[in-house]
């Protein structure tokens, strides 16, 4: 209910108050909220809250996570209660398939960054303000990040999140205010397969994020063969699916890829001045781009010829 600042008479100004104190006793005794509702965002959410529930261990910061985790066991859920501004959360154990261990904070725990180097894990409920880049580094099979928040990572290229591996699931983050400092490239999230540390990736689900202020792409994806011409020739990066997330970034497209098979773009909004939203290149054949917003693009795909086989979605409009 909006009031008006200027009451006349202060009869009304007395009615309009016990309209209020009405309106607050009534929602108390049906357990309602008074809180007035925050203008709701464009795009898909981003950060959530988890609870912290069903801990199997919880430990006071980011820094005490891997003694605990030397001591837990497939399906463990540790649990963060409280901030660490200058540890980085590293965790170095996971669980087995069907059984991942969780670390889980609360939404607005604060590490300085997360690095997870291992097999069946789920790290949830994050913050990570200024932390050394990449914000979030994932290198694993059947690893979970979510409800994350990655604010202006530094060092390095800048860039919010890098991942390789296997069934990677990137879930319901936000990254913001990633910059070109330094001659960077600072993107919301990036792959590349160059060496045994940095593997092709595959089945990869980029779901429901948040890429907020970006210097340069929301995801750059690059397999083995990449034209960057720094990739290891071995194995294949293939299904990926980017979908039902935010895009605002200033590089000629919001999503670039470079030698991935089957890529499924769906449901993205992509609010950035930029050229066009989607760049398929160098054989990333069968993919299928259908269901997004773009807005202020020349246009909405651009493909080589050499990316054409089995495309599903709008007609190219130029070069990726």
């Amino acid at each position: 209910m909006e009031r008006n600042p200027r009451y006349r008479r202060r009869a009304a100004r007395w009615s309009a108050l016990a309209g209020v104190l009405a309106t607050v006793l009534v929602l108390a005794g049906c357990g309602g909220s008074t809180s007035p509702q925050a203008p709701e965002q464009g795009g898909p959410a981003g950060a959530a809250a988890p609870t912290q529930a069903n801990c199997t261990t919880k430990v006071p910061d980011a820094s005490a996570v891997r003694q605990a985790l030397a001591a837990a066991n497939a399906g463990d859920t540790i649990c963060v209660t409280g901030d660490s501004d200058d540890a980085r959360l590293v965790v170095d154990k996971g669980g087995s398939d069907g059984s991942p261990i969780t670390v889980l904070g609360t939404g607005k725990t604060a590490a300085k960054g997360i690095t997870i180097e291992a097999d069946n894990v789920v790290v949830d409920g994050f913050l990570a303000d200024e932390p050394e880049a990449p914000g979030a580094s994932i290198l694993g099979s059947n690893v979970t990040l979510r409800n994350t928040t990655i604010n202006r990572p530094i060092g390095d290229d800048y860039d919010g999140i890098r991942f390789w591996g296997n069934n990677i699931r990137i879930l319901h983050n936000t990254i913001t205010d990633t910059r070109n400092d330094n001659k960077a490239h600072a993107d919301c999230m990036q792959t590349f397969a160059t060496d045994d540390d940095h593997p092709a990736s595959q089945g990869v689900l980029i779901d429901g994020n948040r890429c907020e202020k970006i210097a340069n792409n929301c995801l750059i994806a690059e397999g083995p063969n990449s034209e960057a011409g720094d990739g290891s020739g071995d194995g294949e990066s293939k299904n990926f699916t980017f979908s039902n997330n935010y895009c605002e970034n200033k590089a000629s497209q919001a999503v670039l890829a470079d030698d991935i098979k089957h890529m499924v773009i769906t449901g993205n909004q992509v609010v950035g001045r930029i050229n066009h939203a989607w760049a398929l290149q160098n054989e990333s054949t069968d993919a299928e781009i259908r269901d997004n917003q773009v807005r202020s693009v020349k246009y909405e795909v651009g493909m080589d010829d050499s990316s054409e086989d089995g495309y599903q979605g709008p007609e190219s409009g130029g070069g990726p």
